[in-house]
């Protein structure tokens, strides 16, 4: 429970002081950016805190069970404002949102299944598989947890993480992950550590085909563990922390990765609300992929589909090969029980690093996030650690014309959440180094609810040094900006209007690519009827899409049924 700001002094310090050890203690270890690969920044739960934070899961609780399975039938009218089609079908789709919890399991989870029915144009009829679910098992209350997830989407190919319509053509992504994670003392230490075991695979319905290196599925494997001990005993908290990730993706090039690191940090407090946080240690990445078939003159032999060959017999080419000192340093900053900041600078990655975390709530129906990261990843790697990290309770936000997953997931709490869009914005098999930032917002107040979603992703993928035909794979950078938005107004006990808003920008040094750019708006509405079983269901959407060759504007509508059980 958050401290009464009205506190005497004295004891307000004891308290922000005594939160902050609890932070710094396990800070240099989640503070050191993400492993190698597997985990982007926001730390893994081995890593979010130390162990003094695990017994809130196994803390008595309700049991309680919401399990809302539906039924929904809608038409669906959308036209193209630059002079093509207008297509009519109708939508038949079967779905469950709900969530378990009791004293030792909690399984939340939304799904649906979507037959689209072509009447009219050339939409042609489609299935539609989208969902997110997550469960957790308290295997040993407050020590001991079993972890899962999984989830179905669609893009629109490279640089359309959103804004997939009907009337495009999509790449389904699926995507889950299990393991364990350990959070428990040891004395005056805290000791943690997580596994996971995550699966990917591709589908892609793309006309004009897939990328060179794009995955077809992958295995990805990523462990953590550290211990450490809280400013107290001690003049300053330290923790000793060590992870390991590899990931083996199924595409033309077989494309591998391992990495692993261990390393040191220290936290000395310097006031009740500032401490000053530093670490070393040593990092060991490689990654590699088959090498090219070649023709008798020594280029490289290009497939029908107008990419390159992969040689099996060939030795293997690495992509990614560093070793070497890591090291880092920066601050812990706690100045009340709403507000924490940190931040580190250092090298990493073979190169300079900085990475950071804020969040602040602003009251307790309003807050924000914001997090820096630097990290190696893999296209797998990064689907999963997303799903993995998906806060708790979180709310699923579908597109109304379409019923597929939103661009963001907001948690319960006020300015927690995450958004989907920088692990399937590119598909591709090759590691890369990726930096950015995001921001979350979110909210309540009245009758008014609202989120908002932000973020840049930079991405410089690993090449054979010198060596221009691996050009044929594709761009050596990408970078992408998007920004999503969801807001709700409850109009009366049983009538609801919501607005969904987004926009992003993606753009490759690939020759020949020109920037894409894609936006779109929805307005619904919803009313409740007989005892709130049966729903009315309307919708106005507009959506565009500019990749420099062809440009598209689609205006939509939908009115429907939802009968709930």
């Amino acid at each position: 429970m958050r401290p009464d700001l009205n506190l005497a002094r004295p004891l307000r310090r004891l308290l922000l002081a005594a939160g902050l050890a609890v932070a710094a203690s396990t800070a240099a270890q989640a503070q050191d950016g993400p492993p190698p690969s597997g985990v982007s920044y926001a730390p893994p739960p081995a890593e979010a805190g130390s162990a003094e934070a695990a017994p809130t899961q196994s803390r008595a609780r309700r049991s309680r069970a919401e399990i809302r399975p539906y039924l929904e039938v809608a038409q669906v009218v959308s036209a193209d404002l630059d002079g093509g089609d207008t297509l009519t079908y109708t939508s038949v789709a079967a779905g469950v949102d709900g969530r378990v919890q009791t004293r030792r399991v909690t399984v939340q989870m939304s799904y649906r299944y979507q037959r689209n029915i072509e009447w009219s144009g050339e939409v042609g009829d489609q299935d539609v598989h989208s969902g997110i679910a997550q469960i957790g098992v308290e295997v040993v209350p407050g020590a001991l947890q079993m972890e899962a997830g999984a989830i179905a989407t669609r893009t629109g190919g490279q640089g359309r993480a959103v804004g997939t319509t009907d009337r495009d053509e999509a790449v389904e992504v699926y995507g889950a992950y299990a393991g364990p994670t350990l959070s428990t003392h040891a004395g005056p230490v805290a000791v943690n550590a997580a596994y996971r075991l995550g699966y990917v695979t591709i589908d892609d319905d793309m006309l004009d085909g897939a990328a060179p290196d794009q995955i077809d599925s992958a295995v990805t494997h990523s462990a953590t563990a550290s211990v450490g001990m809280a400013p107290g005993r001690l003049p300053v908290g330290w923790t000793v922390g060590a992870g390991y990730a590899r990931s083996e993706n199924d595409s033309e090039f077989d494309d591998e990765f391992e990495g692993a690191y261990v390393r040191g940090d220290v936290v000395v407090p310097v006031t009740p609300t500032l401490a000053l946080t530093a670490g070393v240690g040593y990092e060991d990445i490689q990654a590699s992929q088959l090498d090219f078939a070649e023709d008798a003159n020594g280029d490289p032999i290009v497939g029908p589909d107008g990419g390159p060959v992969a040689d099996p017999n060939r030795p293997r080419v690495l992509t990614y090969d560093l070793s070497g000192i890591i090291y880092d340093a920066g601050l812990i900053w706690r100045p009340s029980a709403r507000t924490e900041l940190q931040v580190r600078a250092g090298h990493r990655y073979g190169g300079t690093t900085v990475v950071g975390s804020l969040s602040h709530q602003f009251s307790a129906q309003a807050g924000v996030g914001v997090v820096v990261y630097d990290t190696v990843e893999t296209a797998g790697n990064l689907i999963v650690s997303d799903l993995s990290n998906l806060p708790d309770e979180f709310e699923v936000v579908r597109n109304p014309l379409t019923g597929s997953l939103g661009g963001c997931v907001f948690g319960a709490d006020p300015g927690s959440g995450a958004c989907l869009d920088r692990g399937l914005q590119s598909l591709r098999g090759s590691t890369f180094r990726m930096r950015g930032a995001s921001l979350v917002v979110s909210g309540e107040r009245g009758l008014w609810s609202w989120g908002i979603g932000a973020g840049y992703n930079h991405r410089r993928y690993g090449r054979p040094d010198q060596d221009p035909d691996f050009d044929l794979l594709g761009g050596n950078t990408d970078e992408n900006y998007g920004v999503y938005a969801s807001l709700g107004r409850q109009l009366s006990r049983s009538s609801q209007l919501d607005f969904d808003l987004y926009a992003n920008w993606f753009d490759t040094d690939e020759a020949d690519f020109d920037k894409v750019f894609t936006t779109g708006a929805t307005a619904s509405y919803t009313r409740r009827l007989l005892l709130d079983r049966m729903r009315l269901l309307a919708a106005l959407g507009i959506d565009h899409t500019d990749d420099g060759t062809l440009s598209s504007t689609a205006l939509s509508g939908l009115l429907g049924l939802r009968y709930t059980f």
